[in-house]
């Protein structure tokens, strides 16, 4: 059902570069692009794409607004979230079971948009 998401930076070098590395840790690879406007990024599904705002204003994160990035395995989730926190990430949440079999782990890019690496089962 979704297509493509995007979130807001108010430094597109800085943000590709943490995007390249993060979403490389599950696979996914650049994508479409407006060099200077937007990067997204894919692993052959549903597309992430890092963007200016269309309308030139500061970029700013949703209160209340997270995605959530299905990463294969619990392992994929310990290694993305310890990734995002090295690439200057915030902590929301570290790894671990969240109710049920959801194992998560929450962080906040370089912008402050809020994700949550995820694996359902095992």
């Amino acid at each position: 059902m979704i297509g493509y998401v995007m979130v807001g930076t108010n430094d597109l070098d800085r943000a590709v570069k943490f995007y390249d590395e993060l979403l490389g840790e599950i696979g996914a690879k650049r994508a479409m692009a407006d060099p200077g406007r937007f990067q997204g990024y894919s692993n052959g599904g549903p597309m992430l794409a890092v963007t200016k705002p269309h309308d030139g204003g500061k970029a700013t994160f949703g209160n209340g607004t997270m995605i959530a990035l299905a990463v294969g395995s619990r392992a994929n989730v310990d290694k993305v979230h310890a990734k995002a926190m090295s690439l200057g990430g915030k902590d929301e949440g570290a790894p671990g079971l969240r109710g049920g079999n959801f194992y998560g782990g929450y962080f906040r890019d370089l912008d402050g948009n809020k994700f949550v690496a995820f694996h359902m089962g095992e």
